[in-house]
């Protein structure tokens, strides 16, 4: 049966990774997030260089193995920011390329970074919504290893990866990776950045998910733009002083790292050491486009 939704997960090059380790645990949590999906239709492709070695995979998750060569400009601070960045695209992007082209015939693709979690409805909406676009995460979570608290973040995709499920036609994918040029594999498929206007200016745009969609992995060793925790990133501006009212805002975007948010994006079998305070999803404030109202669904 043809996949619905096929997520493709590059992973680095083992020399690029600064605790390989760590790098396999997020991985494995990853993955486990994927396979957690509530309705079947879904496939998974792990790109990695051959040899690498991974945690075991869950039923529905196969393994592209590739031979590039690692990236020379893998972390920031060993070239100008833009350098870095044009580096990491092209890497990442090769490696998403590589799945994708793999891939037997699928519906939409999703990219997911290999640190981060999806939310188990995906599979199911976009069943439902067949034949549409595809959709870009505007809402998700930021969560630190270790916290007991997310960050709901309103403009999500602008800051993580996995925030895109792109129906598989509109990528135009070309016949091999040798035809593919650079600029294809950096604009089209190694930022996240770049593809919502690209859409919106083929008369394609992508539609907003309605619901939160991911988890971004922030301020871990591994992590690579070298993320902060949230309280750093969001809360800890000294500017944000002199602007109470944003600081309220931000305030309210924080949410408890409960049993509803941890079955649905780190799946049923999270130990329960980490299952810290139950969250009553149906009493929950939430705030969508700066208006505060009860939400069940939108937790």
């Amino acid at each position: 049966m043809q996949p619905t939704l096929t997520f493709v997960i590059p992973v680095r090059h083992p020399s690029n990774a600064r605790d390989w380790k760590e790098l396999k645990s997020n991985l494995a949590i990853t993955l486990r997030s994927i396979s957690n999906q509530a309705e079947i239709g879904w496939s998974a492709i792990l790109v990695a260089n051959r040899g690498s070695d991974l945690p075991a995979l869950p039923p529905g998750v196969r393994v592209k193995w590739v031979d590039f060569p690692p990236n020379p400009l893998h972390e920031q601070g060993l070239a100008h920011k833009e350098q870095f960045l044009e580096a990491v695209r092209l890497d990442k992007g090769r490696r998403i390329l590589a799945g994708m082209l793999d891939a037997s015939a699928t519906d939409y693709f999703m990219v997911t970074d290999d640190d981060d979690l999806v939310s188990s409805r995906l599979t199911g909406f976009v069943k439902t919504n067949r034949g549409q676009n595809g959709w870009f995460v505007r809402h998700g979570y930021i969560w630190s290893p270790g916290s007991r608290l997310l960050y709901r973040h309103p403009d999500f995709s602008m800051v993580c990866g996995t925030s895109h499920i792109v129906r598989a036609d509109l990528f135009e994918l070309p016949q091999s990776i040798e035809e593919a040029s650079d600029e294809y594999i950096k604009q089209m498929l190694g930022s996240h950045i770049f593809i919502t206007k690209h859409l919106k200016e083929h008369q394609t745009p992508l539609l907003p998910l309605p619901f939160v969609g991911a988890v971004y992995r922030t301020g871990h060793v591994g992590a690579h733009s070298r993320s902060k925790d949230i309280f750093s990133t969001y809360l800890m501006d000294a500017w944000l002083l002199k602007s109470p009212g944003e600081l309220s805002r931000r305030i309210s975007r924080l949410r408890i790292l409960g049993q509803g948010i941890r079955h649905e994006f780190f799946g049923p079998y999270a130990t329960a050491a980490h299952a810290q305070r139950s969250l009553s999803e149906s009493n929950e404030m939430v705030l969508d486009d700066d208006i505060l109202q009860a939400s069940d669904n939108n937790a």
